[in-house]
């Protein structure tokens, strides 16, 4: 199924597959393809990053949850709940503005930031406790062509290792997993 265009509804599909490898995690304290991070410290990473983004550039403050170190499950779910909230309330359009990204709608600036940092977390936390890990090939496609043609930029944000070499011929989703400098071998046996 094709992502929607649409931010609300795409954040929606994104977080619902990410969401399914948070209920489906069992070992919380496994390693994840991001050194040093554990599967907790995936959903951590995502829970802890974005309400500061959001009120920076917005002055929207997500509602507090329960903490990821005692029900990473229930901290999540809280938390994209919040996320989808301001994604669905009516109204005008919102802007978000950062000295850095300048002036977005709201919408575009957490699809474009946000649900697609989920996105490619997905893959770590699914790898980290041994779930599919396959993402939307198309997504991967796109992604990895917009990054791509940025690369001087996004290296220098220091937000993304060095790039892993994967074959030519590799799927959408290897090159992306190579591209954001994670060996998408990783925790498979050799």
């Amino acid at each position: 199924m094709a992502l929607s265009d649409r931010p609300a509804e795409r954040h929606r599909q994104i977080c619902r597959v990410f969401t399914q490898r948070v209920r489906g995690t069992r070992q919380w304290d496994a390693p994840s393809p991001v050194d040093g991070w554990t599967a907790r410290d995936v959903v951590r990473h995502l829970i802890e990053w974005f309400p500061y983004f959001l009120a920076e550039g917005t002055g929207i403050k997500l509602p507090p949850g329960p903490s990821v170190d005692d029900d990473p499950v229930a901290a999540w779910q809280h938390h994209v709940d919040a996320v989808q909230a301001v994604l669905d309330e009516p109204g005008p359009v919102r802007v978000f503005s950062h000295p850095y990204i300048g002036e977005l709608p709201l919408d575009r600036a957490i699809d474009q930031f946000y649900a697609t940092d989920v996105f490619m977390h997905t893959w770590d936390l699914a790898r980290a406790t041994g779930q599919d890990d396959r993402l939307d090939p198309q997504e991967c496609a796109n992604l990895f062509a917009g990054m791509e043609s940025m690369e001087e930029v996004i290296r220098s944000s220091g937000q993304y290792g060095p790039r892993v070499p994967v074959r030519p011929d590799a799927d959408a989703q290897t090159k992306l997993l190579g591209f954001i400098g994670r060996d998408p071998a990783w925790g498979r046996d050799s």
